[in-house]
């Protein structure tokens, strides 16, 4: 499943949700700060600034606002480089008033950190580091260019040289590290938003390709009544009309298109798909359905199956459910693309568990990456063989994801592993060495009730449009 497929949103395109209401108000909150800060400066503490500038650098903010209110639409959505104009003018405006108040022996210079770490949330990474490499020029430019804060007796407040070089190297130090930080955290909740959304879609898809499947099923059933009387009474007719032979034709054609009509139906979708007999299945069946797809792909897939210790020798009928089906598909699909040759599903139950287990005799998963199985967007570095042998493959670790949350979705739990040691030499390696996926249910959650012997299905439910 390509990234391309999905349309997965660009940072470009993520930068472009910012409304430009949302940076008003917090521009707002801005300036009822600097002017409550001004404010309280000279009255209760009387210190002698230069409220004229002061209040132009506010000023300037409070006409952009009053601009941007009357100018643009309540839903205008800032584009990347608005949104980075509107940071880039809040920082530079921010940066003024501190070289009026003091510089960094002004302690509200911490601010500074504010207009940086929005950019790393919400902009792309070009933009943090052109605002990142403002801040910093404008914050070691505060350490010798400000204009001092007096008191109402001329004395000039300043702090001790040292705390001032303490000053400028936390703000450096913090440039840097909360812009990773709010960074990193907002991709990862960018990624996970990207794979639920590639799960729901994925989720979706397999449903209403199954209940398209039922609809189809349905349709043969319910035709084949009247198509069978038409065959029988085509045929009667086609017996009394021997000595018509044009009008015998006629009916002959119509028992043919008849027969086609069956012949359709029945190659459109399995007969009974959605049928409450069938929304149950043996698990072998279940799982001879997921790998279906991957039969024809020039590996061997052998199915094994067998219960376990306890368990009782009839196969247990479990609920054949998209999730279950899409989730294991999944599963197949990755062991395909990575074995050499042959692929390995051992299936056991007991009365408390059903497990189903898919092994290959490739590499195995990549020991550094196999805590994160199951994560979206994991990436390995790929070495120029393996880009030869699947060029197409992208390795985002999507498939993982999608299979795990569809299959945790119905109670089980997943477990990676390797065979054995994947830097042992092959002659040192047993056949199923690679990678091993262990899905685990409990029983009360995947067995179907409806399959056990003497329970009452029930009527066939409508379909709903």
């Amino acid at each position: 499943m390509a990234q391309s497929e999905l349309g997965f949103l660009s940072e470009q395109k993520r930068s472009n949700w910012i409304r430009l209401r949302t940076m008003i108000w917090l521009r707002w909150l801005a300036i009822i700060g600097q002017i409550s800060a001004i404010t309280i400066a000279q009255r209760l503490y009387n210190l002698q600034l230069e409220l004229g500038l002061c209040y132009l650098a506010v000023g300037v903010s409070v006409v952009g606002n009053l601009v941007a209110i009357f100018v643009f639409p309540e839903n205008k959505r800032l584009s990347e480089n608005e949104n980075l104009l509107m940071v880039l003018f809040d920082l530079l405006q921010l940066c003024f008033l501190l070289y009026l108040t003091g510089g960094l022996h002004n302690p509200f210079s911490l601010l500074v950190l504010g207009p940086v770490t929005v950019s790393a949330a919400v902009l792309t990474l070009r933009s943090t580091i052109i605002l990142g490499g403002t801040a910093f020029l404008l914050v070691t430019g505060m350490v010798y260019y400000h204009m001092p804060l007096r008191t109402e007796q001329g004395f000039i407040l300043r702090i001790p040289d040292v705390f001032v070089f303490g000053q400028w190297t936390a703000i450096t130090i913090a440039l840097v590290f909360i812009s990773i930080y709010a960074r990193r955290i907002s991709r990862e909740m960018h990624s996970m938003s990207d794979a639920l959304a590639a799960t729901q879609m994925a989720l979706a898809r397999a449903q209403k390709l199954n209940d398209l499947g039922g609809v189809v099923a349905a349709a043969a059933h319910e035709l084949g009544t009247p198509l069978a009387t038409i065959k029988l009474t085509s045929a009667e007719l086609a017996d009394d009309l021997d000595d018509r032979p044009e009008l015998q034709e006629d009916a002959l054609l119509i028992r043919e298109q008849a027969d086609r009509c069956s012949d359709i139906l029945r190659s459109m979708g399995r007969a009974g798909k959605d049928d409450l007999h069938m929304r149950h299945a043996p698990l072998v069946e279940v799982i001879r359905e997921a790998a279906e797809p991957h039969q024809d792909r020039g590996k061997d897939i052998f199915i094994e199956d067998g219960p376990g210790p306890g368990g009782d020798f009839n196969q247990p009928q479990i609920l054949r459910r998209p999730e279950v089906i899409h989730g294991l598909r999944n599963l197949v699909q990755n062991a395909v693309d990575f074995a050499r040759a042959n692929i390995w599903i051992e299936a056991t139950w007991t009365d408390d568990l059903v497990s189903i287990r898919i092994l290959d005799d490739g590499q195995g998963f990549p020991p550094h990456l196999i805590g994160r199985m199951g994560d979206p967007f994991v990436r390995k570095r790929r070495t120029e063989e393996e880009k030869k042998e699947r060029p197409e493959y992208e390795g985002m670790g999507l498939g993982l994801f999608i299979a795990k949350t569809l299959l945790e979705r119905t109670g089980a739990e997943l477990s990676f592993a390797n065979g054995t040691d994947p830097f042992l030499p092959s002659p040192e390696n047993n056949e199923r060495r690679g990678a091993i996926v262990e899905v685990v249910w409990p029983a009360s959650k995947i067995l179907a009730e409806a399959g056990k012997r003497g329970a009452v299905l029930g009527e066939n439910q409508r379909f709903e449009v």
